[in-house]
């Protein structure tokens, strides 16, 4: 059984949105309300609510905002967000909060509202394709960005090195400390020094210091 919650600052798009599960018999609207506070205020912790539409642009507190709280009350709660804008700023800052789905509105409809609904309560995550263009895109670019950044390049070994000359062991040592030869040491510092383009242990110390690696 699906226990729906619903907050959207609209009241047409509200009662729009209710309406889509009005024939649903496994789907009950918990609550429908115009704010994160009126949310948190009309339904007690012990509602058996597990999937909530949210809006991103409310009145008071905004939809991201809102999340830490609606799952500080609601821990188990599915997320679908609900936006006017394509904004991929808010899109990640959605997801990192803890949303588990997206909705434009601009290409919104009944069917759209009710599929990603059943998606996340079966365990999905739903995107409409524009967004899920945009996190494609965004997740390409981290990537092109990672892959520029000399330190990035790093293997795990190399910083476990890289450490041990910031405490300013030995090659010797350095072997020591984690199991292999002084060969190895030198040839893993070289390939260090080439990804990150400096000449010297000191440098490599520098960029450690500065938070670069």
């Amino acid at each position: 059984m699906i226990h729906l919650g619903i907050i959207e600052d609209e009241p047409i798009m509200l009662a729009s949105v209710e309406e889509c599960f009005e024939a649903n018999r496994d789907v009950t609207v918990e609550l429908a309300a115009t704010s994160v506070e009126d949310f948190l205020d009309g339904l007690p912790a012990t509602s058996p609510l597990n999937t909530l539409l949210l809006d991103i642009m409310l009145p008071g507190m905004n939809g991201i905002v809102g999340i830490p709280r609606l799952l500080a009350k609601w821990p188990e709660l599915d997320i679908i967000m609900l936006t006017n804008s394509d904004d991929s700023d808010n899109i990640f800052r959605a997801l990192q909060a803890g949303a588990f789905g997206y909705i434009s509105k601009k290409r919104m409809n009944p069917n759209i509202i009710r599929d990603a609904v059943y998606t996340v309560h079966r365990g999905g995550s739903y995107m409409s394709p524009s967004i899920a263009r945009q996190v494609v895109a965004f997740h390409n670019q981290q990537r092109v960005k990672r892959s520029a950044d000399p330190a990035a390049q790093l293997t795990t070994r190399q910083l476990d090195i890289v450490q041990g000359l910031v405490d300013n062991l030995s090659y010797r040592e350095i072997g020591e400390r984690l199991d292999i030869s002084i060969e190895t040491v030198r040839d893993h510092i070289k390939n260090i020094y080439r990804k990150l383009r400096v000449n010297s242990k000191m440098e490599v110390v520098q960029k450690k210091i500065k938070g670069e690696i």
